[in-house]
């Protein structure tokens, strides 16, 4: 008997990965939050296969079906939002696993974070803009930030972030960020991203709060912000480009014309 701790993606039934498709596709029980993954995910499931949204359910109750399913010797799928790594709750079910003996495997999915980029069309990095990202999120009643980990001083780094269950704080968020970064810092906020009810605003930390209205972005809204979400004249990196040699290319030899004589220069 095995739990599998699988990533659901970000909402699109189509972007979870081939080996999560296939374990739900085998498995005989399958716990998911019914409030993060949409049903149209659980059309990878076994049709025999028992699904129980676990959307209502403590940690104990949760454990009381791991118990089951071992008693049964069935194998469980763990149907998680987004990548169970990030803000998955995962942990404090590993260690009921490791107590009961079951042993447990994890499959990595597609976050929030990532599709809400590509919705955007955008790259988080870019060469000598920013080379970092910063995953993060406000506190919650379900648990707490480390004031070490505090919006404002995290955005001292002035690196691109992405803030997590950001929309019923926005106003707190902005005024946080506004501490370091400039007022025309590019900001995008997508509520659902790959839902079909996927919304998107884009503008910048000096008209954020102005043009969004006050509640429409509550709940699974992620918000991004920094230099590197603008599309002004920027430096491109150097891995394509035909000068820069390394390990699988070398520099392209052009030709060059000197007078009547071509002349092959590195």
């Amino acid at each position: 008997m095995r739990v599998y701790f699988i990533g659901a993606g970000p909402g699109a039934s189509d972007l979870i990965t081939l080996r999560g498709a296939n374990i739900l596709g085998r498995v005989n029980m399958v716990l998911y939050a019914g409030s993060l993954v949409p049903t149209d995910m659980l059309h990878h499931c076994h049709p025999d296969a028992e699904l129980i949204d676990t959307a209502k359910l403590d940690l104990e109750q949760q454990e009381a079906c791991y118990r089951r399913a071992q008693a049964a010797d069935r194998d469980v799928a763990r149907l998680h939002s987004g990548d169970p790594a990030i803000y998955g709750a995962t942990a404090e079910q590993m260690r009921r696993l490791d107590v009961l003996g079951i042993e447990y495997e994890v499959v990595p999915g597609v976050s929030s974070f990532s599709a809400a980029a590509a919705a955007v069309r955008t790259e988080l990095t870019k060469p000598e803009v920013s080379q970092t990202i910063i995953l993060t999120r406000v506190s919650g009643r379900a648990s707490a930030v480390p004031e070490t980990e505090a919006i404002a001083k995290l955005a001292g780094h002035r690196a691109t972030m992405c803030i997590f269950l950001s929309g019923p704080h926005l106003k707190k968020i902005v005024s946080d960020l506004r501490l370091h970064y400039p007022e025309d810092t590019p900001v995008i906020l997508v509520y659902r991203a790959s839902w079909p009810e996927q919304r998107i605003y884009q503008g910048t930390l000096g008209t954020v709060l102005k043009e969004t209205k006050r509640g429409a972005w509550n709940l699974t809204t992620m918000l991004l912000v920094g230099a590197a979400l603008g599309h002004g004249e920027q430096i491109e990196s150097s891995l394509y480009s035909r000068d820069f040699k390394h390990l699988f290319r070398a520099v392209r030899k052009t030709k060059q014309k000197v007078g009547k004589i071509e002349k092959v220069v590195a």
